[in-house]
C-alpha cells in the first residue's frame, strides 16, 4: 500500500519536473530522474547537447523565509552526490561530466523561479 504524498514530498516532485522541463527545453536529453542505488539518489541525469553527462541535485522551496533553496546544498550533499555520480559511472559511459543545482522557488500566485548553477 503507498501513502499520498506529503506536502514536502509534493513540492520536490513538481520542483523534479519543472527542473526536467526547463532542461529539456534547453535541448538536453534526460537520461534517468530519481536513479537509485546503495548509496542514495541521484535527482536527474542528463546529457547536455554537447555530449556533457550532467548529474543535477534539484532542491524546491515554496519561498526563501529559511534561505534559497540552493543554501539547502551543504558540503556533505555535494559530497554525496559526487559519490552517486561515479557509482553511475561505474555502469555507464560518459568522458565529460558535471554535477549541477537547480533550485525551484514556487511562490503561490507567481511563476516558479528557477536557478541553475552548472558547476558544483
Amino acid at each position: 500500500m503507498t501513502r499520498p504524498a506529503s506536502g514536502r514530498q509534493a513540492i520536490g516532485a513538481q520542483g523534479e519536473d519543472l527542473a526536467a522541463a526547463h532542461l529539456v527545453a534547453q535541448g538536453w536529453e534526460l537520461v534517468a530522474r530519481n536513479w537509485r542505488c546503495a548509496v542514495g539518489e541521484i535527482d536527474i541525469i542528463a546529457v547536455e547537447p554537447d555530449g556533457t553527462t550532467v548529474f543535477c541535485e534539484v532542491k524546491s522551496r515554496t519561498g526563501t523565509g529559511f534561505g534559497d533553496p540552493l543554501e539547502a546544498i551543504t558540503y556533505e550533499k555535494e559530497r554525496k552526490l559526487r559519490q552517486l555520480a561515479a557509482t553511475w559511472l561505474d555502469e555507464h559511459h560518459a568522458t565529460r561530466v558535471r554535477l549541477d543545482a537547480i533550485g525551484i522557488v514556487l511562490r503561490v500566485g507567481h511563476a516558479p523561479r528557477i536557478t541553475h548553477v552548472r558547476g558544483l
